[in-house]
């Protein structure tokens, strides 16, 4: 199994269960597990592997795939991130002018010969 570090918490979960597709309580055919669901877009993400590198204890990678599809055009994450946004604590707010870049036009030079 997968290292609890990786894992969103409980109280976490708590505020995306209710927002999440494929309830108990909606009609029609839905994933087994939602969290475990969220978990593997999570992992993901922060890898930034491709969908077939994805852990077995996530499930077969195009089902996950496949659901995350479906889920992006319902604009599910889009939705989570407006929700959770709302009431951020910024604890891991970082800003690094180090990362930022500027193209040589936003910084004035000239272009062309």
């Amino acid at each position: 199994m997968l290292s609890d570090r990786f894992m969103i918490s409980d109280k976490q979960w708590e505020l995306i269960e209710p927002h999440c597709l494929g309830r108990k309580s909606d009609p029609g055919r839905s994933g087994s597990d939602s969290r475990l669901f969220v978990e593997a877009v999570l992992w993901t993400a922060r890898t930034g592997a491709p969908w077939r590198d994805l852990p077995a204890e996530f499930g077969k990678w195009n089902s996950v795939f496949k659901r995350f599809r479906y889920w992006v055009k319902r604009d599910v994450f889009r939705y989570f991130f407006e929700y959770l946004s709302t009431e951020s604590d910024f604890e891991y707010t970082m800003v690094d002018g180090t990362i930022c870049k500027v193209h040589r036009h936003g910084q004035g030079a000239k272009g062309g010969l």
